[in-house]
Parts: structure tokens; sequence; C-alpha cells
């Protein structure tokens, strides 16, 4: 089975957010992740494990008939069972069906209504109805996820009947979607909607370090045409201003240097429980850190560079969850819509 790509194409399927696909240990089938091997074996150890954690991974195809794909989970998140759910284009299906430690098939078909579209009721639309978007849960909603195989006949999707721009979002768990209850509804998601963009995520639960393989990767892709840096409170706590500093330098100097026609657009850290809550952050630690990656975006030469605040992103605790770090559905939808607005307009310049 080939096992290296970006979006490769197996079995007539289109892995999408897909780095590499291996051999499971534990049994038949391929296990998917984000990265290549490659590259998450450079990473720090943490996110080797959330590098394999499906989060905006879609298996995509056009079908002839009805189609079938088995998947299963590998332990390794907070829950042994996932939800899979069906897209058709940019329509929520109706399939959603739990992934558990043992294969689990889906069955799927083009639904009548939309095999019957006018062309005009599809000109408009970034994803074309007919293909189907298999939705895999990221962190937080299941395991890594493990493809057996697929019985139908299906095509990958051809370019035009999928977006025509690509949008590249590294962070932390909030990137990565831990709070919200479905993949669509993560801020990332959300923005990528907006932007009739094609999302790539690349947020690494509770380990988004800038790490120096993290930053050649996304530097050497082709595959994107905006990108966001959240960095990053994961490093709170961990990490000095200094090094913080000079990772942030790092990752902003390689993603920005090495793609020069591309915006990159830094994102200082969002609105928290350290900034409403005199107890979390007595000393102001979090607000030093954004300030050191305004300066670091100030002093870059790269004039692609960009700066958007966090707070100003989701300007209220509204909408978080209780630990007020991660946004639940509503407070993504916010920092979705007013994301996107920002990166509109970037894109316009």
């Amino acid at each position: 089975m080939p096992g290296y790509g970006f979006d490769m194409d197996y079995d007539g399927i289109q892995f999408h957010n897909v780095g590499e696909i291996l051999p499971a240990e534990d049994r038949d089938g391929h296990l998917i992740q984000r990265v290549p091997e490659v590259v998450r074996t450079e990473l720090n150890e943490g996110a080797q494990s959330r590098l394999r954690h499906p989060a905006g991974v879609e298996l995509r195809f056009v079908p002839d008939g009805p189609v079938t794909v088995t998947l299963s989970t590998v332990p390794g998140g907070s829950s042994a069972e996932g939800t899979v759910r069906v897209f058709w284009g940019p329509i929520q299906g109706s399939t959603e069906v739990v992934v558990g430690d043992e294969p689990t098939t889906l069955e799927v078909e083009l639904p009548a209504k939309l095999a019957d579209l006018e062309p005009s009721a599809r000109e408009d639309l970034a994803f074309d109805p007919r293909v189907c978007r298999i939705q895999l849960p990221g962190e937080h909603r299941g395991g890594p996820m493990v493809y057996h195989g697929l019985e139908g006949t299906v095509r990958p999707p051809r370019d035009d009947e999928l977006p025509g721009r690509r949008y590249l979002a590294y962070g932390t768990s909030i990137t990565e979607g831990e709070a919200p209850l479905g993949e669509h509804l993560t801020y990332v998601s959300q923005t990528a909607r907006r932007l009739e963009a094609d999302l790539l995520n690349l947020g690494s639960c509770g380990t988004a370090y800038c790490d120096a393989a993290m930053a050649d990767h996304i530097a050497a892709r082709d595959d994107w045409d905006i990108a966001t840096l959240s960095i990053s409170v994961n490093m709170v706590g961990t990490f000095s201003l200094e090094t913080f500093r000079d990772r942030a330098e790092r990752m902003i100097d390689r993603v920005a240097g090495a793609n020069p026609d591309k915006p990159v657009v830094a994102i200082t850290i969002f609105r928290n429980a350290r900034d409403v809550c005199q107890s979390e952050d007595p000393d102001g630690l979090c607000e030093r850190f954004r300030e050191e990656l305004r300066a670091v975006v100030a002093e870059t030469p790269h004039e692609n560079v960009h700066l958007l605040e966090g707070p100003e992103l989701l300007p209220t605790i509204e909408g978080l969850t209780p630990d007020l770090v991660h946004p639940g559905d509503n407070a993504m939808i916010t920092m979705g819509e007013n994301l996107a607005a920002e990166l509109e307009a970037v894109l316009e310049d």
C-alpha cells in the first residue's frame, strides 16, 4: 500500500490531511496519521502521539452506487470510541457511526436529491455535493484510526469538485478541536468554510511547542495558500520567555521564508483563564508571552508575515468551556467568523 504523501489516493479514496499510512501494529489494516513518520518521530514525545489522531482527516470519494468503508480505532485518546460523520460536499449527512476498537462498517450512498441536483445548484459551492466526505474524529473524540478497506465503486474527487484554495492551521488543542461536538465545528473548520478553503489541520493538543521538525515540515509543503500559526498557550509555564521567542521566531522565519508569496499569520494566545482569573496568572505571564510574539512579528524581515491578536478573535469568555481555556461550539463559531474576516482581508491584500 502506498504510504507517503499529502492527500494520497488509494482504493479510489482521497485521504485528505493525511501525511502517511502505515501498517497497523496490532491488527490488519493501516493506521492513518497526519504527518509523515520521518516528521512525527522528530517531534516532542506528546506530539508524536497527537499527530496520529485524525483531526481534520477525511476519506473522500465520489461513489457509483452503494459503498461500505470499514474502520476501527486504536486505544490512545480520551475515548476508545469515536463518532464518524458523513458530509456530502457542504451538506451535512444523516450518517453518524460510532467506531470502536473492533472493525465497524459504514454504509453510504449518494442521497437521491443530491444526485438529482441541477448543475446550476452546484456552481457556487466550494465542494461538489456528490463528494462523500467521511470525517474522522480528532483528539478527545476517539483514538487513532485504522482503515480496513472499501467495497463498492468509487473514484477520487477531481480538483474542480473541491475548494480552490487551502488553509493550513497549526496550534494547540484549540486548533485540533478538543471541546466542540464535531470536527466541522472547530474554529479552523468554521474559518475554512467561510473562506471557501480546504482545511489542513495540524493542531497538536497540549504539545504545540513550535518544534523544528514541524516548522520544517510546514515550510516544505506546497499544498497550502495561507497558514495560521497559533503560538501557543502550551508553552506558557513550560518554556522560558527566551526559549519561547527562539522557537516562535524560528518557526515563523522558516515557514515564511520558504513561502514568500503566501501569507503566514501568527496568532497570539487566545483569551483564557490566565486573563480573567487573578489566581491563575498573578504575574501576567500569559500577556508577556503575547508581547514576545508581537516583537517577533514586528522584527521579521519577511513581508508576508502578519499578526492577529487571539483575544480579539474571541473578545469575551462567552462560549468557553468551564476550564476557561477551551472554546465550545458557540465560541468556535465566533472565532471562525472573526478569523475568516481577517484572513479574507489578508488574502485580498
